[in-house]
């Protein structure tokens, strides 16, 4: 998820970095983008129905907290404690949730939690490998997350609103899986490339993590095709699987 450098900490406008502010532009952008988008049942559409409201409630309580605790448990059985010595590792939502991000996953379907920190110089195996492993564990943990509810669809489905609401959890989950292997900083895919890229690629790394937040606003809003494509295939491949 978004590491904590990209949100600002106060101190009024003109002391946040540029990155920050864009970052703040891009998620005014998004809020506004899904008022505008939002279909039916007033200026917000079904954003505040009840099963997506509770749906959304999972995503924050449970699915963020198996996130974040899926970075810290990878790390530190890596061999890195920095996660456990900051209190990171364990799946009590308070210690994780990020009340902006929440806002915005209710709003626009993307958000985050509270980043988990640790140090590959710690790790008991390659640093680059490690990186690759916490950063995968994450996202694979929303995947996870998206197959155990369909497996138990059928069964919950009989109780009025969790079918509905099981269904935005799932799609939650597998867009926030997709959204979070985008090869761009501050995302988790980001640490798998910067881990295959070639040592001597340090341009390559800079420009990213300096116009990360500008290419990911041009994919959201001028490319969605390269996040909703995957999530439908995804969608639909674990539908008929499980169901």
């Amino acid at each position: 998820m978004y590491p904590g450098s990209m949100r600002p900490r106060g101190g009024g406008w003109n002391s946040l970095s540029n990155n920050q502010k864009i970052g703040i532009a891009v998620v005014g952008l998004l809020i506004l983008y899904a008022l505008l988008t939002s279909s039916g049942g007033g200026p917000l559409g079904n954003l505040l129905s009840p099963s997506r409201l509770m749906a959304v409630a999972l995503i924050v309580f449970v699915a963020f907290p198996v996130h974040e605790f899926a970075h810290a448990f990878a790390a530190v059985h890596l061999g890195d404690d920095t996660p456990r010595i900051a209190g990171r590792y364990t799946l009590n939502p308070l210690v994780h949730i990020d009340p902006f991000g929440a806002i915005l996953i209710l709003l626009t379907g993307f958000g985050w939690a509270k980043p988990v920190m640790w140090n590959p110089r710690n790790v008991d195996i390659d640093p680059k490998l490690a990186s690759i492993i916490v950063a995968l564990a994450g996202p694979l943990s929303n995947l996870i997350m998206a197959a155990l509810a369909l497996i138990f669809y059928d069964t919950l489905a009989q109780i009025p609103l969790f079918g509905d609401m099981l269904g935005f959890f799932v799609q939650i989950n597998v867009l926030l899986f997709v959204f979070n292997l985008i090869p761009v900083p501050p995302l988790d895919g980001s640490h798998v490339l910067f881990a295959l890229l070639p040592d001597n690629a340090f341009q390559m790394r800079m420009m990213l993590a300096q116009y990360g937040m500008l290419i990911l606003f041009a994919i959201i809003f001028f490319a969605p095709s390269v996040i909703q494509a995957p999530t439908s295939w995804i969608l639909n491949a674990m539908v008929n699987l499980f169901l």
